[in-house]
């Protein structure tokens, strides 16, 4: 008896549009749903699929889809999540790649961990978190993370990357630059730390939980609070296309921020451990007049000036019309280049 490769259940002339959080309504030429490692070892001796541009997909909450893409899409709908390890100083949680991330979050708290609180509420999937180094509020994934497992596309190999492998910096990973349309990330592990204590150092949430009073919040009430505060100023994605905050905060020289200031002394900037500094991107936008503002179908969310958002019937290519709009004022009034957080494809 001859074994035979597993048929792959490939879709073609796909529609990504209840595939990523914008509803651009792109199309892919051909689409497969990742349930298991095994589907993408098949890939390998799979005749339709050799030789395709491949695109990993999550949960398209970090993605601008600017065209169609000419290619195969993997959408990662992997699940599970276990506790893999403890000892004295964290407990060790994996969760699969496919597994939605605020889900995984809530998960965790419901079991009495805390470590990824100040994440929640955060849309899209655990296998894209790395990738992003995903933050808010204070924290950054790198801060609980301990590990992943990834496959080689080119080689078929299994990798296991730790923190060092990674190359975690703000918003972005060696997943961005050396290894970017290579691996598929497979599942995530998570260092829980067992003397937790809140993180408390952006004020936002602070004053949330100061107003209901918690002076000794668990990490449950910290979670609350960021829901509560993400709440009221980000849109649902579900309601209204968007991507979340998309620039990233600016990171400038001391010497940068000191001309800026002197002329800007209301400018909101946040010293780093180098003695550079971060410059809210938020407030660069509302200064040059964007917040509330639309061109044409897409606008700057009225509540959260970081926001783009599809107002109804936005195509990637008039997200990217506003971005380069965006830019071109900040730049024109402070000299400052705002980089976009969502990968453009």
């Amino acid at each position: 008896m001859t074994s035979t490769t597993p048929t792959l259940p490939f879709q073609y002339d796909f529609s990504l549009r209840s595939h990523n959080t914008f509803g651009i309504d792109a199309r892919a030429l051909a689409y497969l749903p990742v349930a298991s490692l095994a589907n993408l070892q098949a890939l390998k001796s799979d005749p339709d699929a050799v030789g395709m541009p491949r695109l990993v997909l999550g949960g398209g909450s970090n993605l601008l889809l600017t065209k169609n893409f000419d290619g195969l899409v993997l959408h990662m709908c992997t699940h599970g999540r276990e506790i893999v390890g403890s000892d004295q100083q964290a407990v060790y949680v994996r969760a699969a790649a496919g597994e939605n991330w605020h889900d995984f979050v809530q998960w965790t708290l419901s079991q009495g961990w805390g470590g990824l609180e100040n994440l929640s509420l955060i849309p899209g999937s655990v296998g894209a978190v790395p990738i992003q180094n995903i933050g808010a509020y204070g924290c950054e994934l790198q801060d609980c993370f301990h590990g992943l497992t990834a496959f080689d596309m080119n080689s078929g190999e299994i990798l296991q990357l730790d923190r060092e492998a990674c190359a975690f910096s703000y918003r972005d990973s060696v997943f961005k630059h050396r290894l970017r349309n290579r691996v598929v990330v497979l599942d995530v592990t998570f260092a829980l730390p067992k003397q937790w204590r809140p993180n408390l150092r952006y004020a936002d949430v602070a004053q949330e939980l100061a107003a209901q009073r918690l002076d000794h919040p668990t990490a449950r009430d910290v979670s609350d609070a960021v829901i509560a505060i993400r709440t009221r100023k980000l849109p649902d994605p579900v309601l209204l296309g968007n991507a979340g905050s998309f620039f990233k905060n600016p990171i400038v020289p001391a010497t940068q921020h000191d001309t800026l200031l002197a002329k800007h002394p209301q400018l909101v900037s946040y010293v780093q451990a180098d003695g550079s500094y971060k410059l809210a991107a938020g407030w660069l936008i509302d200064q040059c007049g964007w917040k509330g503002k639309n061109l044409g179908s897409v606008g700057v969310y009225e509540k959260q000036s970081l926001v783009l958002v599809n107002r109804g019937g936005a195509s990637g290519q008039d997200v990217m019309r506003l971005a380069q709009a965006v830019q071109s004022d900040v730049m024109t009034t402070f000299g400052v280049a705002l980089e976009p957080e969502p990968i453009f494809i």
